[in-house]
């Protein structure tokens, strides 16, 4: 009997598999204990067992795509064996799948079907009747007007605000003119008619605020008739903020179909590359945004220097920064005591702007979620402590003189964390939302870098392990971390996590809390620094740690007491043998 495949969760993290290749094609024949595929996870690249002997009967997913988990792979059956059932299936469930990622994104199937029970129903209440997209198209092309719409106006812009308007209904409205000024997230901009004719419609007020693509205002022959135009433009959804005396309120406007794509009227200005662009309309006016207005008066520089690089040549904030102004030498007084001034123009240096975008990995995707998560949900703070060095210098120098593995000044650490973390249990612990849990044993995660981004290794019972047997442990598990060999077991279940940064140079840093952990210490470089011992200034070997925790968990008092535990281990390395 046929089987589904399904993918299968291979760690903690993972919600979605990367199928790297597959080992078999579709009418091999499989036993049980065969690899079918190679799966990249968040943080390995693991194989694919088969748990049933058959023959490989269909293949639902191509190399290179995603499955998330429990989603269907494969089907293994026996040979010539009718599966259009468990196709139908597959299909069925893709296609439900679908529907909830139309349904999250808001075109639920209730305003699908509102299309068809506008016009009412038994024990339905009647909704007014919407207009045919096509009849809307042909009959608003012949309106001789045009929707102004809220243009992006930066790279992170979401919405604008209205500051002010410079027209109002009724007014004559040519190309060029300003119609108002608008409030982004990053500067005061002004907005610019494209058209000649009568400014007809205001659909923003002053001190109000709109999304992108939201209806400014309509600009049009005089008598014309825009509403059908505002209809149009208005079945895609909106939101307007509108203050008001006890806050802002969210209002929303939602249709049942998009705007037909005849319909967008926004323009945007192209400037060809290395071309300087002209300022000035007819009346000589600069054209220049209020806040580089106010910039440059503050700076005392001349508008009609400086080069604008916004819309239509306009001067915005970034040209008054970036601009230069030219400097002026006094020659020698000639003997008549007149002075000649000299003027020298600076080169205009031009370069060319580009980026690379690349996919994010499923390894990088896990990361951002985990500590996106941690970060706001996990309420940190951060303790900081210098750390005398010097006898943990000599004594590593001294186990390297017998040891068969070469031991780091990471891998005393570890050990000095497991060590302080068997005299202060309770931040070897875990918020689990209505209850902490105090681990008993002392698994440390050790961060290490990879290509992709981040991997943290476990090393298990750190407390019981001699450093040697940490050195050759921690050796081998950053190896397979970047040969991406690491398998669940290797990265599972750490209790307190160390990110060490001091092989390059970092002197100090912060960490976010890797979950389910409630602490994570951070590890800066040892520096030699000028240190008063007995009086007497000496060099000495300094190293500063930066313990952050989860205060759901662990209070400033434990957190010290846990760091004076762990700078004594250091300061006096026999302290961990014993």
């Amino acid at each position: 009997m046929a089987e589904i495949i399904r993918m299968p969760r291979m760690s903690d993290t993972m919600e979605e598999g990367v199928i790297a290749s597959w080992l078999k094609k579709v009418g091999d024949e499989v036993k049980s204990g065969d690899i079918l595929a190679e799966v990249e996870t968040d943080k390995a690249t693991m194989e694919l067992e088969a748990y049933e002997d058959g023959v490989l009967l269909y293949i639902g997913v191509e190399e290179k795509m995603a499955v998330p988990v429990d989603g269907v792979m494969a089907i293994i059956g026996e040979k010539d064996e009718n599966i259009e059932e468990l196709i139908k299936q597959v299909k069925s469930e893709k296609t439900k799948v679908k529907k909830l990622e139309k349904v999250e994104a808001g075109e639920t199937e209730q305003s699908a079907a509102g299309k068809s029970k506008a016009s009412g129903g038994d024990g339905m209440e009647e909704k007014p009747q919407v207009a045919d997209k096509n009849e809307l198209s042909t009959e608003t092309s012949k309106i001789n007007a045009e929707v102004i719409t809220m243009p992006k106006m930066s790279d992170t812009m979401t919405e604008g605000t209205i500051a002010a308007w410079h027209k109002k209904v009724g007014d004559t409205v040519n190309a060029g003119d300003i119609l108002a000024e608008v409030e982004t997230d990053k500067a005061t901009m002004e907005l610019e008619a494209y058209e000649d004719g009568t400014l007809l419609y205001i659909g923003v007020e002053e001190g109000n605020s709109i999304e992108i693509d939201g209806i400014i205002a309509v600009i049009g022959e005089k008598g014309a008739d825009y509403q059908k135009l505002i209809e149009a433009e208005s079945i895609k959804p909106k939101k307007i903020k509108q203050a008001d005396d006890t806050g802002i309120q969210l209002q929303e406007t939602h249709k049942d179909f998009e705007k037909p794509a005849e319909m967008i009227t926004q323009k945007v200005a192209h400037v060809p590359e290395k071309e300087q662009v002209i300022r000035t309309d007819t009346d000589n006016r600069i054209k220049v945004s209020p806040l580089a207005k106010k910039l440059a008066s503050e700076l005392g520089y001349d508008l009609n220097k400086i080069n604008g690089s916004g819309d239509h040549g306009r001067i915005i904030k970034r040209d008054v920064e970036a601009y230069t102004p030219v400097e002026e030498k006094k020659a020698p007084v000639l003997s008549s005591g007149e002075e000649k001034t000299v003027s020298i123009q600076l080169p205009t240096v031009i370069g060319e702007e580009s980026y690379e975008e690349v996919s994010i990995s499923q390894m990088r995707k896990t990361i951002a979620k985990r500590l996106s998560e941690s970060k706001f949900t996990s309420p940190h703070f951060y303790l900081t402590m210098e750390i005398d060095m010097d006898k943990a210098v000599e004594a590593r120098t001294s186990m390297n003189e017998t040891s068969m593995v070469k031991i780091s000044y990471n891998d005393l650490i570890i050990k000095a964390a497991a060590s302080a973390l068997r005299k202060h249990p309770k931040i070897n612990a875990s918020w689990l939302g209505d209850k902490i849990r105090y681990n008993k044993h002392i698994h440390i995660g050790v961060a290490v870098a990879v290509d992709e981004g981040l991997l943290v290794p476990v090393v298990r019972f750190a407390d019981n392990k001699t450093i040697s047997h940490i050195a050759a442990e921690v050796k081998e598990l950053g190896d397979k971390a970047r040969n991406k060999q690491l398998q669940p077991a290797d990265w599972e279940g750490n209790t307190f996590t160390i990110s060490n940064l001091g092989m390059f140079g970092i002197e100090e840093f912060t960490a976010i809390i890797n979950p389910p952990d409630a602490c994570i210490m951070a590890i800066g470089a040892i520096k030699q620094i000028p240190v008063v011992k007995d009086g007497k200034i000496i060099p000495g070997n300094v190293m500063k740690v930066t313990l952050s925790c989860d205060h759901r968990v662990v209070d400033g008092a434990m957190g010290s007491a846990f760091l004076k535990t762990f700078r004594e281990m250091l300061e006096d390395p026999v302290r961990m043998l014993v």
